[in-house]
């Protein structure tokens, strides 16, 4: 698949700063790949942080992706930072 913006939405903003929420079926790593991001790179900002629900069709996971570039319209993130891990109960 690929970024589709209706997927990414707005949970918070101040400050210049903008707490996104994003959803889609495709891996962390694909996510993570520079230039997924490009076509919203003129509402993302450096320092903003994705909230993300990734690989929805399989093995679901969430975490926390940082905007760590945007220049020139080409958008990168960090790795995905997991939040919870194996539910062992």
């Amino acid at each position: 698949m690929a970024y589709q913006s209706k997927d990414l939405s707005v949970l918070a903003y101040a400050n210049g700063f903008t707490l996104w929420h994003y959803t889609t079926a495709d891996t962390a790593d694909a996510v993570d790949t520079g230039g997924y991001f490009n076509a919203a790179s003129t509402m993302l900002r450096v320092g903003d942080i994705v909230v993300a629900n990734v690989d929805t069709a399989a093995a679901m996971k969430a975490g926390l992706f940082l905007v760590s570039a945007n220049t020139g319209g080409v958008v990168d993130v960090n790795d995905l930072t997991q939040i919870g891990g194996a539910d062992t109960r």
